[in-house]
């Protein structure tokens, strides 16, 4: 279901009078390496819940296709499914905090189903594709009844490698910065425009990362 559908069900279920503007958000912009420019916002998100299933299989074999459904490793060896879980939710509420409030008041829920970042090996040699997806959806907060069906978002960009890489990293633009930026540019997307947020084709290794 796409966001103006879901926007039309959240309208007429708190029967909320009156319009806010709608900007549809540029698709596949240019990373920047600067904050998330301010967005109008048709909804708003009064909280963001992210859950990571444990049933996600995390992956530390340092190959270049590790396999798994989690593979992460700019953060100390440990809870991998914790930590993944803080990273979304940082870049999620970095997004809407840019966003000016519109006049549907929601939860957001997000479902982590993949979070694929580059093992070490790839990372600092061909580079890779950062899988990022997930199944969101809206919610009234005082009913918890959600206002559509949940939506599936592919988030993944390509990851830098070698030199490039190197070179990022002596800027501060690591994995987690880039993902982060990523993943509030999409849900700014998602809230904001008519279609959503639709990933670029990657070719054969971005097939290769939904294996």
């Amino acid at each position: 279901m796409t966001v103006k559908k879901m926007m039309a069900i959240a309208l007429m279920g708190l029967a909320v009078s009156g319009c806010a503007s709608v900007e549809t958000a540029t698709r596949n912009a240019p990373l920047a390496a600067v904050d998330i420019a301010p967005v109008e916002l048709t909804y708003n998100v009064q909280d963001i819940r992210v859950s990571v299933p444990k049933s996600l299989k995390v992956s530390e074999a340092n190959r270049y296709y590790p396999g798994g459904d989690i593979v992460w490793r700019e953060d100390p060896l440990g809870d991998r499914h914790a930590q993944v879980k803080a990273i979304v939710e940082n870049a999620l509420r970095k997004g809407v905090e840019t966003m000016k409030p519109g006049l549907v008041p929601v939860i957001l829920d997000v479902e982590v189903t993949r979070f694929h970042a580059l093992s070490e090996k790839t990372r600092y040699t061909i580079g890779g594709v950062h899988a990022i997806q997930f199944n969101m959806v809206l919610r009234n907060p005082e009913t918890g009844v959600a206002l559509g069906e949940p939506h599936f978002v592919k988030a993944d960009f390509k990851g830098l490698g070698g030199q490039a890489a190197i070179a990022a990293e002596a800027r501060g633009v690591t994995q987690k910065y880039r993902i982060t930026q990523r993943l509030a540019q999409v849900i700014q997307a998602e809230l904001s425009g008519e279609g959503g947020y639709q990933a670029t084709n990657l070719g054969l290794i971005g097939a290769l990362n939904q294996l």
